[in-house]
């Protein structure tokens, strides 16, 4: 599968280098979140791509909820163990616990229909900021500290009627935003279709932290930093 080159595998374990996951979130999400940066002084392996990996390796089932409770660092070696149970753990090699899936019902390990999903459902995903998370906060009357944000994927669930079909994709729903004193909730709805058929639905809840007052200049300009920052990136892939 196009993961392959995203990961390395040793001693029974898995491998993402800073490299690698920087690359993922950026070529393949187009998620340009500091956090993902491979120089970055908290860097993180995305939770995408460890969404990807899971799928890969264990198929999609009709059922399944992620928990994402601990942040990966550049060259954690992890532990996706060979099971058949419906509550798996992946690991580092000292116990601690990074990421649960719980799943049930029915398995497709279709690679291609498992790309298709991925491919789709980590597009809508790096497209959750600005897009959509800014509109969310202003709505709100909050934003995240601009000199240091911070905005964690805690958890996503998918719930899928059909399982075998072809070319699945993802259509957004409305979102919205819980807040709680300096940190909010964000529940970003989606439905995934085969043709016109709605298959299946399924949402990714965000943690935004160390919230103020909303501030509409400096968060214009994080965005165009942001963006240029994006689109230049992107723009050099192109043409190397």
């Amino acid at each position: 599968m196009f993961l392959k080159e995203f990961y390395q595998t040793q001693d029974n374990g898995l491998r993402i280098s800073a490299e690698q996951a920087s690359s993922f979130a950026k070529e393949i999400a187009h998620d340009f979140n500091p956090l993902h940066d491979a120089d970055a002084k908290r860097f993180c392996v995305p939770g995408d791509l460890l969404f990807s990996l899971v799928l890969e390796k264990y198929g999609l089932s009709e059922h399944m909820h992620f928990i994402f409770s601990g942040m990966v660092g550049d060259g954690v070696l992890l532990n996706f163990p060979e099971t058949d149970a419906e509550q798996i753990d992946v690991t580092d090699h000292q116990g601690k616990t990074y990421l649960q899936i719980q799943r049930s019902g029915k398995i497709n390990h279709d690679h291609a229909m498992i790309e298709a999903l991925i491919r789709d459902y980590v597009a809508f995903s790096g497209q959750n900021f600005p897009y959509v998370l800014v509109p969310l906060l202003a709505k709100e009357n909050v934003m995240f500290n601009i000199d240091r944000p911070l905005v964690i994927y805690e958890s996503m669930t998918l719930n899928i009627a059909q399982i075998d079909v072809d070319n699945p994709r993802l259509e957004m729903l409305e979102p919205k935003m819980e807040v709680n004193g300096k940190r909010a909730t964000a529940y970003l709805y989606f439905q995934i279709k085969s043709g016109d058929e709605v298959v299946g639905t399924g949402f990714k809840k965000l943690t935004v932290s160390g919230l103020r007052t909303y501030e509409t200049e400096p968060m214009d300009a994080f965005v165009d930093e942001y963006l240029a920052r994006k689109n230049g990136y992107l723009a050099n892939l192109i043409a190397n």
